[in-house]
């Protein structure tokens, strides 16, 4: 199918380049991680093997376009990713409006399989670290969550220990967790019931 947008200049600036003409610095692209979809039809690579952030998004928004209880991005510069096979059938939604359209920001998928590649802004791009191909341990720690964002809109309790954010970060209240208490209480009295069967 393609991109709904009738404007494909995009074609032409990061993060769409392929590998072989992607750096802006002149420098080789190297390729350090290498991420596709679920179908194959669209791959990528990275050149850095650290984002900028990891983040799990809680917001209802997330929840509904992946169809989970949140998203996981790490964030990356639009010129740290380059598209090896695919662009000629990705897929564009502006989640504002409601469109199918490359309309910054938006809402980038494989057009054949369905999954969620990343959501593209004006400098930066969220990827998705599921679609990624770890061969090394170390570099999959690197995309570690660091925190949550929309916390209060979540719809399971993550007691993690890390940061939660009412909304986004730096602009919203930190939020406690207030569930790990009732959490550990949940898994001691499973404990205690998993001992009652075993003598019965």
């Amino acid at each position: 199918m393609g991109s709904n947008s009738y404007d494909e200049d995009w074609k032409k600036a990061a993060p769409y380049l392929p590998p072989s003409s992607s750096a802006p610095d002149g420098k080789p692209f190297d390729k350090l991680l290498r991420g596709a979809c679920h179908c194959g039809q669209v791959s990528y690579w990275l050149r850095k093997d650290r984002p900028l952030a990891s983040k799990f998004c809680h917001c209802r928004d997330c929840q509904k376009m992946h169809g989970a209880p949140f998203q996981w991005a790490a964030i990356f510069h639009k010129e740290d990713i380059a598209f090896e096979r695919g662009v000629d059938g990705l897929e564009f939604y502006k989640s504002s409006d409601k469109k199918a359209v490359h309309d910054l920001p938006c809402k980038v998928s494989c057009g054949h399989c369905g999954s969620r590649i990343m959501d593209e802004g004006r400098n930066m791009v969220l990827l998705f670290p599921g679609l990624l191909h770890f061969e090394e341990r170390e570099k999959r720690k690197n995309f570690n969550v660091q925190m949550h964002i929309f916390y209060k809109q979540r719809v399971v309790d993550l007691p993690d220990g890390k940061p939660k954010w009412a909304e986004l970060d730096e602009k919203s209240d930190l939020m406690e967790e207030e569930m790990e208490q009732e959490v550990d209480e949940v898994k001691e009295e499973h404990k205690h019931d998993r001992k009652r069967s075993k003598h019965d």
